[in-house]
């Protein structure tokens, strides 16, 4: 086969048009060889090249002729010494990490292993099985594609709604969806999809992980898989279990083209990353990619280099401080940016990308590096702000330019509605924006994701039914999971034939969406939850790929999700619901009210010793929309009708009177979580009703 010695850059394989160039980064590779594979079957390589040309640590080589579609693996050779950090084993066919596309899926046998399983040495034994016949190949793609001139929607932060889902849960069981491409790429551009997305108000789908993964070998052994998916092994390849097409490397264009329809109908598409860690676990685990190619560049190690380093759980972590390693980070999310057109990135425990040393560093190269970034840098960038290390809780930590998961927004907003002891100082920092958290580094409220649920954990009608987790499906003897969910099942423990108990919780999640989406900050709700979905107190659903997990149209709670589009169209029409700067609390210039203002049940504003007391339910809370301090794209200056918006978590009606004449003459229901119809127009100071555990929207009409 004619061979040329081809270049270092870019890495990957890279089709030219006339040929193909492969470049590997492996530092302390003694010998490469590049296997050609006619189909993912294929026991042998019909071509195996030795790969002679090196520089600064990458081999490279060209196959002129070469085309799409060709499919691909490595061998490595060199020292394998455990107890120095070295794993390399030429009996394993390695992927490419940075291959594009990879076909065939994963078949968990010892011979993927770089150690013979049961040996008494372990992980220091050396296993000469041949892994070819188990493992996935790499393929080699066309980058071409007919965008038609596709724009990212370019949505700012705080006109977002985003929408936490997956992509196969989500149509699965869409019976308007051809059987054939539902749970796949092909399925989330279907018009049944985009116009739900458009009909419910939704600006940004957030997927969870669709880089390629793998299902670990201990949940496959007792019949389960990874369904969320945060086990990736590659990080520039749409995962092809999501594709309609069956072909190799097709899973490229067809994720290509639902982002094309999705960004058509004005929805952004940001991803979930995980770039953490690899499927690759620990000194036991499997020798896939990055452990063969060259373990020590690769993998954060112990000092004793034989162990690695876990601030993830999963058994090993990237270690993002070298070199070669943000490059791939990098050049991935680049990839997608540019050739995938995605509009942002989630990233699952950022706080692990941050570590130097073992501390979490805000100042690391990582985010040097991307906020150099002329195309990184301008997307939106979201950081999960935890990890399970030592200091790894870093809500609130992370730089200007980062949006983060507020964990601390999800628990007080449970907490008070479910009637835990809280101050309602936390719950007013939370709902106005977390000030506290992200005030002090120039942030804005957009810095804060607030969210109610999210894939990890109770979904919003589990929230309200159980007090205990149920994962007994997921084989762990309910050992998994999260145990303190700050839940309420409202009287009853799981599905009840009690119409008080159901009341209830059907008010409770109203409550839940009101507040998630009249917060300042940017709400995310979890697919399925305008909808009742139910994962029957499964709150660690991590390996169910059935119907725990998927959402069930049939079952549609049609009023719940009436209420959440009612209360989505109005956040979106008021601009008081989504500022961009933060509250002063004091009037604005030439005003004689303040932009907020607190008040209690009798009408009387909140004193310092009424924020600190643990047992009070609940409060009223004035929003000036003549106040925003916001500029259209014009410089023109915005401004809203102002609010009034009374909170009673308290288990029995109460009377609040309004605020005086001079925060307006009149006010109007706009929105009420008991559904009580009141036409009736309010007087300044007059007294208005609200149900036990209840939530009035009132409107400020004069």
């Amino acid at each position: 086969m004619t061979t040329y010695p081809g270049n270092p850059f870019p890495l990957g394989a890279t089709w030219d048009g006339q040929g193909v160039n492969f470049a590997l980064y492996a530092e302390n590779a003694i010998r490469i060889e590049l296997c050609l594979f006619h189909s993912t079957t294929d026991e042998e390589a019909y071509a195996t090249i030795r790969i002679e040309d090196r520089t600064s640590n990458v081999w490279h080589i060209y196959l002129p002729d070469a085309q799409p579609g060709l499919l691909y693996g490595y061998r490595i050779h060199g020292h394998y010494h455990p107890s120095d950090g070295h794993r390399f084993n030429p009996n394993k066919l390695l992927l490419d990490p940075y291959a594009k596309a990879i076909s065939g899926i994963i078949h968990w046998d010892d011979a993927l292993f770089g150690y013979e399983p049961g040996d008494a040495a372990e992980d220091l034994s050396f296993n000469e099985s041949d892994s070819a016949a188990f493992i996935s190949r790499c393929v080699v793609i066309d980058h071409n594609f007919d965008w038609e001139n596709d724009q990212s929607p370019q949505t700012p932060y705080h006109q977002s709604i985003i929408y936490e889902m997956h992509v196969k849960g989500f149509t699965k069981l869409h019976p308007d969806i051809p059987e054939n491409i539902r749970g796949t790429y092909k399925g989330l551009a279907h018009p049944a999809t985009v116009e739900y997305l458009k009909a419910l108000g939704i600006t940004a789908v957030e997927l969870m992980p669709v880089h390629h993964f793998i299902a670990d070998r201990h949940l496959v052994d007792v019949g389960l898989t990874n369904y969320w998916g945060y086990n990736s092994i590659s990080f520039f390849a749409p995962d092809a279990k999501y594709a309609a097409a069956s072909g190799a490397g097709e899973q490229v264009n067809e994720f290509k083209e639902m982002v094309k329809v999705l960004h058509a109908a004005g929805i952004e598409v940001i991803l979930d990353v995980v770039y953490n860690h690899t499927a690759e676990s620990n000194q036991m685990g499997p020798t896939l990619s990055f452990k063969g190619i060259d373990n020590a560049v690769y993998y954060r190690l112990a000092e004793n280099k034989r162990y690695y380093m876990d601030y993830t759980g999963t058994g090993n972590t990237l270690n993002a401080q070298l070199p070669n390693v943000l490059r791939l980070i990098m050049d991935s999310l680049r990839y997608w940016i540019t050739e995938m057109h995605v509009d942002g990135f989630r990233f699952d425990l950022a706080a692990t990308l941050a570590r130097e040393l073992h501390e979490v560093n805000r100042l690391s190269a990582f985010f040097d590096i991307i906020h150099q970034d002329p195309v990184i840098s301008q997307v939106k960038l979201i950081a999960e702000p935890w990890d399970i290390g030592e200091g790894g809780y870093q809500v609130g930590k992370f730089p200007p330019g980062w949006a983060e998961w507020n964990g601390k927004y999800r628990d007080s907003i449970r907490d008070y509605w479910r009637g835990a002891d809280s101050s309602l100082a936390e719950f007013a920092s939370r709902f106005t924006g977390s000030a506290d958290l992200y005030k002090d580094d120039y942030r804005k409220p957009t810095a804060s994701i607030n969210f109610i649920t999210a894939h990890d954990g109770f979904t919003l009608q589990d929230l309200v039914s159980y007090n205990n987790k149920h994962n007994e499906a997921n084989k762990e003897n309910n050992q998994d999971g999260e145990s303190d969910n700050h839940s309420w099942n409202c009287g009853a423990e799981g599905p009840s034939d009690d119409a008080a108990v159901n009341s209830l919780r059907a008010r409770q999640k109203r409550n839940f969406i009101a507040t998630l989406l009249l917060s300042q900050g940017i709400p995310m709700l979890l697919a399925g939850d305008e909808t009742g979905r139910t994962q029957r107190g499964n709150n660690n659903a991590y390996c169910q790929d059935n119907d725990i997990s998927w959402l069930h149209w049939e079952n549609i709670d049609q009023d719940l999700l009436r209420f959440t589009q009612k209360v989505i169209a109005l956040r979106q029409q008021h601009p008081a619901f989504r500022r961009k700067r933060w509250f002063r609390g004091a009037p604005v210039e030439g005003m004689e009210v303040e932009d907020i203002a607190w008040f209690k049940p009798a009408g009387h504003q909140m004193s310092d010793e009424d924020w600190d007391t643990g047992f009070a339910r609940s409060l009223g809370v004035y929003l000036n929309g003549q106040s925003l301090r916001l500029q259209g794209p014009k410089g023109e200056t915005i401004t809203d009708n102002s609010f009034y918006i009374i909170f009673n978590a308290h288990h029995e009606a109460l009377e609040f009177k309004l605020p005086d004449a001079k925060y307006s003459q009149q006010w109007k229901i706009l929105l009420n979580t008991d559904l009580e119809e009141d036409e009736q127009q309010y007087q300044a100071a007059d007294t208005v009703k609200a149900a036990a555990r209840s939530i009035v929207l009132l409107l400020a009409v004069s």
